[in-house]
């Protein structure tokens, strides 16, 4: 009984050849046909299989060299980018800065300008007073010296004549104040 195995090589027995033996026409038209296969493969498909090869690998190198760059300057431009942002920042903090200190110096020269406003007002105010006061003073005077020379004219209806009478309450009147300061001193 044959095995599976052994049913091909009983068979091959038979017919001259056997599973191991070579045929050396077959083995010499295998070579030429591979070598000639060989031959024109690398004479028509190796040469432009290698050259489209080369030509991928370059683009690939291309590629990657461009998005390198890009990346750099990709890089650059954020770090310049960052560098406006820090630049604007401190452009920023200037102005507000500068924009308190023009305030501070308003604010300054408001006050001053009020203060000033205001002791001119109080100068003012107080030259008014002085004014009224002595305009008061002087109609004070001469309604005393009106009537001081009234009285006097009444009481003393002698030989003294109005004018001279005048003299006298004004001269009294001007002494006044003096007899007044020296009292207090």
């Amino acid at each position: 009984m044959l095995t599976p195995m052994a049913a091909p090589l009983v068979l091959a027995e038979a017919g001259g050849g056997g599973l191991l033996s070579v045929d050396a026409t077959l083995l010499w038209a295998t070579v030429v046909v591979f070598i000639l296969f060989a031959w024109i493969l690398g004479k028509f498909a190796w040469g432009p299989l290698l050259k489209i090869i080369d030509e991928r690998e370059k683009t690939i190198r291309e590629q990657v060299d461009s998005a390198q760059l890009s990346a750099a300057e990709a890089k650059d431009l954020l770090a310049q980018h960052q560098e406006l942002l820090r630049g604007a920042g401190r452009e920023r903090e200037e102005i507000l800065q500068k924009a308190v200190k023009e305030a501070e110096q308003v604010r300054t020269d408001l006050m001053t300008k009020a203060r000033a406003d205001a002791d001119q007002a109080v100068a003012r105010a107080r030259e008014q007073m002085q004014r009224e006061k002595d305009q008061a003073i002087a109609e004070l005077r001469a309604q005393v010296a009106d009537i001081a020379v009234e009285a006097a004219s009444r009481i003393v209806k002698s030989s003294l004549t109005e004018e001279a009478q005048r003299k006298l309450v004004d001269d009294y009147i001007r002494d006044l104040p003096r007899a007044q300061e020296a009292g207090r001193a």
